[in-house]
């Protein structure tokens, strides 16, 4: 692994034999310890599938604007569809990206005087009328993807001394699953140079697959490391519900995207791996070792941290939403909170 930047690994080496197996597991740990990403490499997803949803993506936003603000995110209780450049903001800055998001096709909870606000995040997704095709492509994407965010769970389960299905129960039978495909234009069509300011991720972890663009960012001891492109890999980060789970052994890395230079713009596909949104994250009990060196789960009185993996994400939402916060959830202004 690279003393200084993205370290590399090959998935191939977990099923290469005992010792190779061994070996791979402490890389794995040692990078998302140390550097919280990674570019993984032998995950299983052919070079086909990836250009397939890139292209994807391309058509959607080559779209006229009106087909895709017809299914605008403020059309979605559930945070679903597009959003324009500028409109969603991290850390009280405007995020210079174009995007559209979806997760699990079910159907929306039912609401009672006493469900949780969270609940609201279930339904369904918006699909674009110009673009039939989006709908299957992406789904079809989100299955190959959620089964290899789960491989790589139960690494980070056997990694971090543990049962490899230790994870199992808290999402079994309905894992959090959020695609974003996400266009960056250049820097003559935006108002500053935030892609997507500085932030953490809030599951257990991200699947990103970028074009030949560079732009993304990871926060290093010494400043920022960029995560350079690389053809046919992914690059991998842990999220909160990790850093929660392992005591802040492992610790969720801030990052972030700088709008491409003038003429050329960034295209990349997200995919955030999440627990249940009924579920509350375990405290795993590490071996002495590893225990040892837990720190403690990061505290940040702007991003606090919470074993209900609904209201963790829900606060992500609310505050990168305010469009969307403001249409459906106006009612939490009175509770002042999101649980």
């Amino acid at each position: 692994m690279p003393a200084r930047g993205i370290p590399h690994l090959h998935l191939g080496r977990l099923d290469a034999g005992s010792a190779e197996r061994a070996a791979f597991l402490a890389d794995l740990r040692a990078a998302a310890r140390d550097v919280g990403f990674f570019h993984l490499a032998g995950h299983g997803i052919a070079p086909a599938e990836i250009a397939d949803v890139q292209a994807l993506a391309r058509r959607f936003f080559a779209l006229p604007l009106p087909e895709k603000q017809a299914v605008a995110m403020v059309r979605s209780p559930h945070f679903r569809g597009y959003t324009a450049a500028g409109r969603e903001i991290t850390r009280g800055a405007p995020d210079w990206r174009e995007q559209f998001d979806i997760g699990a096709e079910r159907e929306a909870l039912p609401r009672t005087g006493t469900s949780p606000p969270w609940n609201r995040l279930q339904g369904p997704n918006q699909w674009p009328a110009g673009q039939p095709d989006l709908r299957v492509g992406l789904l079809r994407w989100q299955a190959a993807v959620t089964a290899l965010g789960i491989r790589l769970l139960r690494a980070f389960a056997l990694a971090l001394g543990q049962k490899e299905d230790v994870f199992e129960p808290i999402y079994a039978g309905a894992p959090n699953q959020h695609i974003k495909i996400i266009r960056y234009p250049g820097r003559e069509a935006t108002g500053g140079e935030q892609g997507v300011g500085a932030h953490k991720d809030s599951g257990f972890l991200t699947l990103l697959v970028q074009d030949g663009q560079s732009g993304l960012e990871v926060e290093g001891p010494d400043g920022w490391i960029a995560a350079e492109p690389i053809t046919d890999s992914f690059v991998v980060n842990i999220g909160e519900l990790l850093e929660l789970a392992s005591n802040g052994y492992l610790r969720a890395t801030v990052h972030r995207v700088v709008t491409p230079p003038a003429g050329r713009d960034r295209l990349s596909v997200a995919f955030f791996l999440g627990a249940r949104l009924d579920a509350t994250v375990p405290l795993l009990d590490l071996p002495p070792d590893l225990g040892a060196e837990a720190r403690g789960p990061a505290s940040d009185p702007d991003n606090p941290l919470f074993r209900d993996v609904g209201r963790n994400y829900l606060k992500g939402r609310l505050r990168s939403h305010p469009d969307v916060a403001a249409r459906f959830y106006g009612d939490l202004a009175t509770t002042g909170s999101a649980a």
